[in-house]
C-alpha cells in the first residue's frame, strides 16, 4: 500500500509540474512594436494610437502596438518611451518583433546599444495611460526578448538634408540627424544579437539631389542600407554605373565598404518604386515592412 501511495503521489507531482509548464507557455505572448520616425503624430504612451502610420485596422504583425515618441526632441530625451514599451511587451515569457521607420531606427538602435545589457524588471504587458506597465512579480532579466527588427528608410546613418539645413533647424532631432552626429551617437554594431533587416527605398526626386546615390527623397542608401563608417557615401542599385552597388544581405558593398554588425539588406528598391513617406496609409517604403511583419511576425 505504501508503494502504491508513493507512486500515485509521484505521478501527481509529475503531472503538476507538466501542468505548470503548460500554463507558463500559455501565458507567453508575441507582440509587434512599431516605432515612428521624425514628426511623430501618435499620442505619447498610447500604444493603440497608429495615427503616424495609417488606419489602426491595418494588419501589421501579431498583437501590434504603436510605440509613440514625439519625433521632435533628441533621441536620448525620448528614448524612455521606447524602453517603457520594450519593458512592457518584451520581458518575462513575452517576445517582440520590432518595426521602425526613419529616425525610429535611431531610437531602437540607441535603446539596444545603450540599455540592452541592463537589468530590466519583468512587466505584465498591461500599460497605464502613460505607457508604463506594472511589475509581473517574477523578477528581473538582462535586456529584452527581441526576435528581430525590421527597418524602413532607416536614418541611423543620418541624412544630408539635415546637414544642409533642408529641414527646420530649430528641431533638436534635426541636429542629431546630421550624418556625422547620427553615426557617432552610439555603437551601431551593438544590437544585443538582434538582426536588423534593412529596407531601402529609391524613389528619389530632383530636389533630393543633395542626397548621395539612390535615396527615397529623405534618406540615402548609405543609411537605409546600414552601411558602417563615420560619414555617408554614394551607393546605388546594380543597374546604376555611376556609384558602387549596395549589396543585398550582409556582404560587403561594391568598393569594399561593410555594413554594421547584425545588419542585412532585406530589400533594395531596384525599380525605384518606394519613397520615404507613409502618406497616412502605411505607404512608401513602410509598406515593405508591413508585408514582412504580416508574413513573419506571428
Amino acid at each position: 500500500m505504501k508503494f502504491k501511495m508513493s507512486t500515485v503521489r509521484r505521478t501527481a507531482l509529475v503531472m503538476s509540474v507538466i501542468g505548470a509548464g503548460i500554463a507558463a507557455l500559455a501565458h507567453a505572448t508575441n507582440y509587434s512594436l512599431w516605432v515612428n520616425g521624425r514628426t511623430g503624430g501618435g499620442q505619447l504612451g498610447n500604444h493603440a494610437d497608429f495615427s503616424y502610420w495609417g488606419p489602426a485596422s491595418t494588419a501589421a504583425g501579431v498583437n501590434k502596438k504603436s510605440v509613440n515618441w514625439d519625433g521632435y526632441n533628441t533621441v536620448s530625451s525620448q528614448n524612455y518611451l521606447v524602453r517603457d514599451a520594450l519593458d512592457c511587451y518584451c520581458t518575462g515569457n513575452n517576445w517582440c518583433y520590432v518595426a521602425a521607420h526613419s529616425a525610429g531606427n535611431l531610437q531602437v538602435g540607441y535603446a539596444l546599444s545603450m540599455y540592452g545589457g541592463s537589468t530590466r524588471t519583468k512587466k505584465n504587458a498591461t500599460p497605464n495611460s502613460g505607457g508604463v506597465c506594472g511589475d509581473a512579480g517574477t523578477g528581473t532579466q538582462t535586456g529584452w526578448n527581441i526576435k528581430w527588427v525590421d527597418i524602413a528608410g532607416g536614418a541611423a546613418g543620418g541624412s544630408e538634408l539635415a546637414n544642409a539645413g533642408s529641414w527646420a533647424l530649430s528641431e533638436p532631432l534635426v541636429g542629431e540627424l546630421k550624418t556625422a552626429t547620427s553615426r557617432a551617437m552610439y555603437n551601431h554594431n551593438t544590437t544585443r544579437g538582434a538582426t536588423f533587416y534593412m529596407h531601402a527605398g529609391a524613389k528619389g526626386t530632383l530636389y533630393s539631389g543633395i542626397l548621395p546615390g539612390q535615396d527615397d527623397e529623405a534618406i540615402a542608401y548609405h543609411s537605409s542600407g546600414g552601411v558602417s563608417g563615420s560619414s555617408g557615401a554614394s551607393f546605388c542599385n546594380a543597374s546604376d554605373w555611376f556609384c558602387n552597388d549596395l549589396t543585398l544581405g550582409t556582404a560587403a558593398n561594391e568598393g569594399g565598404s561593410t555594413k554594421w554588425s547584425n545588419h542585412t539588406v532585406q530589400f533594395r528598391d531596384n525599380n525605384e518604386s518606394y519613397n520615404h513617406y507613409t502618406n497616412g496609409s502605411w505607404g512608401g517604403i513602410v509598406s515593405r515592412i508591413v508585408a514582412d511583419m504580416v508574413a513573419n511576425a506571428q
